[in-house]
């Protein structure tokens, strides 16, 4: 008896150590799913950034490379098969350099600029703004232009917003017009800067709020669109930017940007994108985790002032950052991408969807070869990323309602914080139930039970995104390494599912 009861305590207490598996308890709350999941927390982000304009997007009509007027074929479908909601362009740091009436007209006409913020290249303005429209049109997304403060006037400014939303009889919209555009674009969002606090003027609150004011009046709406116009917002912990920007203009904004990168350090190395300890990896998914915390103390002030949630928090940059592929230039942020990526995406995505009251739109950086990109490109070859992957298997929560859950799961200290070791988000959409989950531990698969409290349900399917390490990536040469499959270690049972989630892994379910 007590050697069967001290047997039992083992069970209990120690779990894991004892050999038997983890144990994780969901429970969903479908009836209580109110708040919509934005489509655009998928949102897209391309800068004039090493080669993710051109080579990436953009090969120029001329080019052996299979295009449609310019544009890649292969990444163009690629994107389609994403549904990306929309995508910002032109920066980043380059958009408080760029000048939109550089990029208009015959290309071979266009003057040329050096993009210093970026490897010193020369920019030859062959992609413009009619291209970038034109390819939002061509992917079925919504553009989202940053504009000049940095070293643009007001009246530039103004002069974009109206060559490219008006439809009336004047000066801009003419010029559209002799430039092969005969009708205005649809464009809604609008940044008034980027980055105001650093690459985009290095600024204080106080400063740029009054530059916001001036800007933002000549921003002007057109033929009855009525521009959403985002505010420069701040970088990571500066709570006091938010603090300010609500205070002084809150009520002239729409949204609010921040901007969080899981990153080691800025000065010297970020660490090997491929190379990595289990020790690094814990280390990266407790810091992308942080983004929560953050992202909370923002809201706290934006409730301060704007309590009806009138404006919506636009984290418009997030992601890995690692340093350079070698051989690269430092100043590409060419980076790979691996399974770590793709659990920092997944897990990001949750904490997104958990905030949808306030989150309107995040960005990842970048779309194709910078950062965290979803496609790597090299000449007439493309590869898709594990954190292509993720976004493709996360779509179905797009404009879906929010699923409010309560988990249990074991924990790893983790940057001197106990996580859980499994994070969910759940949605509802269109009479399905869709589960994300995701395994953080890299050994220890997870036994799941997710009750789902009433929801009528009479099949689920899943699939899964892992591989044999996580330092696992696809190549040029190799681009099955990680993959989608089927995920079969899933059963229901009178309203309850039962999950074997393995390790280090991402599963979506889907409930009938």
């Amino acid at each position: 008896m007590k050697k069967c009861f001290l047997l039992q305590i083992c069970w209990i207490i120690v779990g894991i150590t004892c050999g038997q598996t983890p144990k994780v308890s969901i429970t969903l709350h479908p009836g209580q799913a109110q708040t919509t999941i934005s489509k655009h927390i998928y949102g897209q982000f391309a800068e004039h950034l090493g080669s993710c304009i051109y080579g990436g997007l953009w090969v120029g009509e001329n080019s052996p490379i299979p295009n449609t007027h310019g544009y890649r074929n292969d990444v163009v479908a690629a994107l389609k098969e994403l549904q990306i909601p929309n995508l910002r362009w032109p920066g980043g740091c380059f958009a408080d350099e760029y000048h939109w009436m550089d990029g208009i007209g015959s290309p071979e006409k266009r003057p040329k600029m050096v993009n210093n913020n970026w490897g010193g290249t020369v920019e030859d303005n062959s992609f413009g703004t009619h291209e970038f429209l034109n390819l939002c049109e061509l992917l079925g997304c919504e553009p989202y232009l940053s504009g000049n403060v940095g070293s643009g006037t007001v009246e530039e400014m103004s002069k974009w917003v109206e060559y490219i939303t008006s439809e009336g009889d004047s000066p801009m919209a003419n010029l559209r017009r002799r430039n092969g555009r005969q009708n205005a674009w649809k464009v809604k969002y609008f940044g008034v800067g980027n980055e105001s606090w650093g690459c985009g003027g290095n600024m204080t609150p106080e400063f740029y709020a009054d530059q916001y004011r001036r800007y933002s009046t000549y921003c002007r709406d057109y033929n009855g669109t009525r521009l959403f116009k985002i505010a420069s917002g701040a970088s990571d912990y500066d709570y006091n930017w938010t603090e300010v920007l609500m205070k002084n203009v809150g009520h002239k904004m729409q949204g609010l940007s921040l901007h969080y990168y899981t990153v080691k350090g800025w000065e010297g190395s970020k660490g090997s994108a491929t190379q990595f300890s289990p020790e690094e990896y814990y280390w990266t998914l407790g810091k992308s985790l942080e983004i929560e915390e953050v992202i909370q103390k923002h809201i706290a002030i934006m409730d301060k002032y704007d309590k009806d949630k009138r404006i919506g928090l636009m984290v418009d940059e997030w992601g890995t950052w690692w340093d350079v592929e070698p051989g690269t230039n430092p100043g590409f942020l060419y980076q790979q991408n691996t399974l770590r990526d793709a659990m920092v995406a997944a897990l990001s995505l949750n904490i997104f969807h958990k905030y949808a009251d306030r989150i309107q739109m995040t960005n990842i950086a970048q779309i194709v070869n910078v950062l965290q990109s979803m496609i790597l490109t090299s000449n007439d070859k493309m590869v898709l990323t594990p954190t292509y992957f993720v976004f493709k298997m996360y779509k179905v929560h797009q404009d879906a309602l929010l699923i409010p859950l309560e988990i249990t799961s074991e924990t790893k200290k983790i940057r001197e914080r106990e996580i859980p070791v499994v994070s969910a988000s759940a949605s509802r959409k269109d009479g399905k139930i869709h589960i994300s989950l995701v395994n953080m531990d890299l050994e220890s698969e997870q036994d799941v039970m997710i009750k789902l409290s009433g929801a009528k349900t009479g099949n689920v399917t899943g699939q899964i995104l892992t591989a044999k390490t996580v330092n696992d990536h696809n190549t040029f040469e190799n681009q099955g390494v990680i993959k989608v499959a089927d995920f079969k270690y899933v059963k229901l049972n009178k309203g309850e599912l039962s999950v074997k989630l393995p390790a280090k892994s991402i599963v979506v379910l889907e409930v009938l």
